[in-house]
């Protein structure tokens, strides 16, 4: 049996990105949901009980009002689509240079299956970043971050962990008004809930600058001006060539050397000015994060789910996409199905979770002796 011991956080993020980028190559909506059911079944196996483990089910949750507010849309503001007509709305005129937004108007099946795929499909892609969240520790993920980058390391992990710190908060004040007896939804609950959430997230963010600052985060060490120019020459030249090699590829006629070649040079280029500048930063690590087998083996999952998905999306597999001009029942490709079932490996490669630090473990008290 493996030891309990905490995923890298990076392998995680990996796993959930390419299960995101699969999400973005299709329209099916029996490919989104299996997706959805692959990342809720990886969350259910390995969430860890912290706060942010609780945070999927705000995705979740997220991902349905993003399909309502795009129907929505579609319904108001889109364009009529197709010719079966569902429902026959007051509609407004507006100006020729306005042309393809109308206010109101018919409410045809095909618009509104065209908005519910992109609406879900979007809301996949969320589901599965929340995904992430629930599963990589953020105060972890803070440490894996390249010393070059910590400005925009600290940025970013605050951001990630805002969400769930403010599930965690929500569901902490509807407690103690419940247990005072006071309402817990409504206008009136959500308004004496908005100051403590805000002091709560103030409060956070003043203690993790605190903490930070006392460890010596962030400190810089010397470095020759000369070195630090050339890191900073080397790191712009990456970027420029990272960006025209991006160009030429999706470019159609561009020559040979401004795709793939300007890309891997670009990535080298920017990758060596990262470590050049990382010197600079006085860093240490306590216990790092391993990188071992199960990593490998979650971060492999995510990265061939994408590209299965991808090739998939190039080969123009029936399938991948569904028609809605006219409307047409979704089919499931072989290709898309083994790219699903490589999603879910995570679920019994990643390693147990350890102990929660969080839980409290019942004391046993001995029954008195009777004299």
């Amino acid at each position: 049996m493996r030891d309990p011991r905490w995923l890298h956080p990076g392998a995680w993020w990996v796993w959930a990105l390419g299960m995101a980028a699969a999400a973005s190559r299709t329209t099916n909506p029996l490919l989104l949901l299996l997706l959805i059911g692959s990342a809720a079944l990886v969350v259910h196996a390995r969430r860890p009980e912290e706060p942010w483990g609780r945070s999927f089910s705000f995705f979740l949750r997220l991902g349905v009002l993003v399909i309502v507010v795009r129907v929505a849309v579609q319904v108001l503001f889109g364009a009529a689509v197709g010719t079966t007509t569902l429902l026959d709305l007051p509609g407004l005129q507006l100006p020729v240079w306005l042309a393809g937004v109308r206010l109101g108007g018919d409410v045809t099946l095909e618009s509104l299956l065209m908005a519910l795929f992109d609406g879900l499909r979007l809301a996949t892609i969320l589901i599965c970043i929340g995904a992430a969240n629930s599963l990589a520790s953020p105060t972890r993920l803070l440490k894996s971050v390249p010393a070059a980058l910590y400005e925009l390391g600290v940025s970013v992990v605050v951001a990630l962990t805002f969400t769930p710190q403010l599930v965690s908060d929500v569901e902490r004040l509807r407690n103690a008004r419940r247990l005072r007896g006071r309402r817990t939804t409504g206008i009136r609950a959500i308004a004496g809930s908005a100051i403590p959430v805000l002091e709560g997230a103030l409060e956070r963010s003043v203690t993790l600058a605190a903490a930070m600052d006392s460890r010596g985060y962030g400190r810089r060490g010397t470095q020759p001006p000369a070195q630090r120019r050339a890191a900073a020459a080397l790191l712009l030249g990456g970027l420029v060539a990272a960006c025209i090699g991006i160009y030429g590829l999706v470019s159609t006629g561009s020559p040979a050397l401004l795709g793939l070649p300007l890309l891997v040079l670009g990535t080298v280029a920017t990758v060596g000015a990262l470590a050049l500048a990382g010197r600079s930063r006085v860093r240490t690590r306590y216990r790092p994060d391993p990188w071992r087998g199960p990593e490998w083996l979650v971060s492999a999952a995510g990265i061939v789910t994408a590209a299965l998905f991808s090739a998939g999306a190039y080969l123009d597999v029936p399938g991948m996409m569904t028609a809605f001009d006219p409307p047409a029942w979704p089919q499931l490709p072989w290709i898309a199905l083994v790219a699903i079932g490589v999603s879910t490996i995570p679920a019994w490669a990643a390693p147990p979770l350890p102990p929660s630090a969080s839980r409290v473990e019942p004391v046993h008290v001995p029954e008195a002796v009777a004299a």
